[in-house]
């Protein structure tokens, strides 16, 4: 009865959508008509009314000739008193934009100089008459136009212009768009193409500039000359008919508006009746209905209890006494698959025993996921390595792992659920009783031999612990001395290279420092050389103290040390040279009362844009050493690419 109902709704539901859909295109194409109608027969009253004043002014023009007499002017206009009809006022300008005459008279009109105004080089400029954009009059306060008609003297020179003064409120040009009916919401306006309101509803727009935000694509392209209507948003988010005509005269924009909610009034009413009548209707029918499907469905109910029935062990098959071939058949289909399922059944317990006893048994750690990629089992070993107890929720112990290793390892174990793909990751994972674990994890999608359907991942977990220390003890071993601790040659010019290459990518400074021990063969000799290890190892630690933390120190062999400065000036390079040499100088050691103690001869150079290799520095900060010794030992040299010269080496 539901899905009856449902079904009923639905069709009410679509014929009603489809009612509405053609309703609103047939209301908006009545309405785009009726406003493209109104919108030509606005556009065709104001370019009437203009082209009117045009001719009056031009029939003005005739009549005072050229004459540019203050007198004979005023009398002109005088005579033509009637014009203020359709004029707040009327001037007459010389060709150089001075008012020469006007009426009525205003004080402070007369000698007005209007050259630099846009009225007066738009009617100079194209020698027709022209429409200015809005302003406000000086004594009324009220928005104006002022209609120019060139004065063209008999050799086709400019002369000035005859302009009357039209106010947008008073003059009657408006008077047909406030008898408009567009409804509560809808609207007319005037705009000049530059974009100043001219007419508007609201007389607080009225001369005001449209921005940016308040246009929309229909508006942007009638103000740039098309003519035309459509159905586009406001910058309000209201969805609005519009349409638009040209007044060519005065290079005027009329835009006529309604909104879509309120064109759409009468066909939402019509849509609400027939929602109505097909309710009722319904509510009729139900019943009706009702009976005739409990009639038709009773033997279902008989099969539905069975079904249950045989779910919960209470009977092994469906025996249904009706004479509905359709429904015997669907008992046959049943019972068939009924004993199909009991046999898989058993044989998935048996293979489900077996899984586990293996799973449980294997020494190495295994795990299964789900489609969702949960983690729903963990063998014994596996529990054991990571120290769990087995019902703990997966989001608990998935934050033991290493915070720096956690987010990769999700985004791998999405990549593998989405795509198929092997999840191979070495991650470290913080025990309960906080050691560090390496392990090594490969899982794979099991995959439906038919359909090619995932069913979820089946995990193998290592523990590679001891394994990555080893490599990890390996690595250090291969780039560090084992005497002092300090980086070896090998270390050293790894740094160099990478502090190089940034130097080359980035101009990011690195200054360096080379030195030996100066007088420390006499150790070697009369203490022997456990002595001069003692040595150098008191001098490496001195000079790990000395430098930054994010300084890479070496000793090269025998009694050669290396210093590389990343990020370092050459200012601070010397500062650091000289703390060393002090410090050095400072130890001693001892052997059968005699105390030894060694000084540095230091050479300092910085990389340098010329070097085209780090060997380049190396022999900088090498001569710069040797130099050093040279002068007495127990210095510091520094040297700049420009000091050096390659062949002094070979001196």
């Amino acid at each position: 009865m539901l899905g009856l109902s449902c079904a009923l709704a639905i069709l009410a539901g679509a014929v009603l959508g489809m009612a509405w859909q053609v309703g609103k295109t047939m209301v908006h194409e009545t309405n785009i008509a009726h406003l493209r109608y109104q919108a030509n027969l606005l556009s065709d009253e104001i370019t009437q009314q203009i082209n009117q004043r045009i001719n009056a002014l031009e029939r003005l023009n005739g009549a005072v000739g050229l004459s540019d007499d203050s007198t004979w002017l005023n009398y002109e206009l005088q005579k033509n008193d009637s014009l203020l009809a359709w004029f707040e006022g009327l001037v007459i300008s010389d060709e150089n934009g001075v008012i020469v005459s006007d009426w009525p008279s205003v004080t402070g009109r007369v000698g007005l100089e209007t050259a630099e105004l846009e009225y007066f080089k738009m009617v100079r400029g194209i020698r027709r008459p022209y429409v200015s954009e809005p302003f406000v009059g000086r004594a009324s306060g009220m928005p104006l136009v002022l209609i120019s008609v060139p004065r063209i003297d008999e050799d086709g020179k400019f002369a000035g212009f005859i302009g009357g003064i039209v106010s947008l409120e008073s003059s009657g040009l408006f008077n047909r768009l406030g008898t408009i009916r567009l409804g509560e919401e809808g609207y007319a306006a005037v705009a000049t193409a530059s974009g100043r309101i001219l007419y508007h509803p609201d007389n607080d727009l009225v001369n005001a500039d449209l921005r940016s935000d308040q246009l929309n694509p229909l508006l942007e392209l009638a103000l740039a000359g098309w003519k035309g209507e459509g159905v586009t948003e406001l910058a309000d988010g209201n969805v609005s008919l519009q349409a638009y005509a040209q007044v060519w005269p005065a290079d005027w924009v009329i835009g006529l508006f309604l909104p879509a909610d309120q064109a759409q009034l009468p066909l939402s009413g019509f849509i609400y009746k027939l929602l109505g009548i097909w309710f009722a209707l319904a509510l009729i029918m139900m019943p009706l209905l009702w009976w005739l499907l409990a009639r038709i469905l009773k033997p279902l109910d008989h099969l539905e209890a069975q079904i249950g029935e045989v779910g919960m062990g209470q009977r092994a098959s469906l025996d249904l006494a009706t004479s509905m071939q359709e429904l015997q058949q669907v008992a046959v289909t049943f019972n068939r698959v009924e004993d199909e399922r009991q046999q898989l059944v058993g044989h998935l317990q048996e293979r489900q025993a077996f899984l586990d006893s293996v799973l449980s048994a294997t020494p190495q750690g295994m795990f299964v996921a789900n489609f969702g990629g949960k983690i729903t089992y963990m063998n014994p070993s596996l529990l054991e390595m990571l120290d769990i107890p087995p019902d703990t929720p997966m989001e608990t112990w998935m934050e033991q792992v290493h915070p720096d290793d956690r987010q990769g390892a999700r985004d791998m174990w999405v990549h593998s659920l989405k795509t198929g793909s092997d999840f191979v990751r070495q991650l470290r994972f913080i025990r309960s009783d906080q050691e560090t674990l390496w392990l090594d994890i490969h899982a794979r999608v099991v995959m439906l031999s038919k359909g090619g359907h995932s069913l979820g991942l089946v995990g193998v977990v290592k523990d590679i612990t001891e394994r990555r220390q080893q490599e990890a003890l390996q690595r250090w071993e291969a780039e560090h001395d084992p005497l002092t601790g300090l980086l070896n040659r090998r270390g050293f010019d790894r740094r160099l290279e990478e502090a190089f290459a940034d130097f080359q990518k980035t101009s990011t400074p690195s200054a360096l420092l080379l030195f030996d021990l100066d007088h420390f063969k006499p150790i070697n000799d009369e203490g022997g050389h456990a002595l001069g290890d003692e040595m150098l190892r008191r001098i490496a630690q001195i000079v790990a103290w000395e430098v930054r933390r994010s300084d890479h120190v070496a000793r090269q062999g025998g009694d050669e040390f290396g210093v590389l400065l990343p990020s370092c000036t050459l200012s601070q390079a010397e500062r650091i040279a000289e703390s060393l040499r002090q410090a050095v100088s400072e130890v001693s050691v001892t052997h059968e009362g005699k105390e030894y103690t060694v000084t540095l001869s230091i050479g300092v150079t910085t990389f340098d844009e010329n070097d085209e290799t780090v060997e380049m520095a190396l022999s900088r900060a090498d001569a710069a050493s040797y130099e050093a010794k040279g002068q007495g030992r127990d210095g510091v040299i520094v040297k700049l690419p420009e000091q050096f010269d390659p062949m002094a080496l070979f001196d």
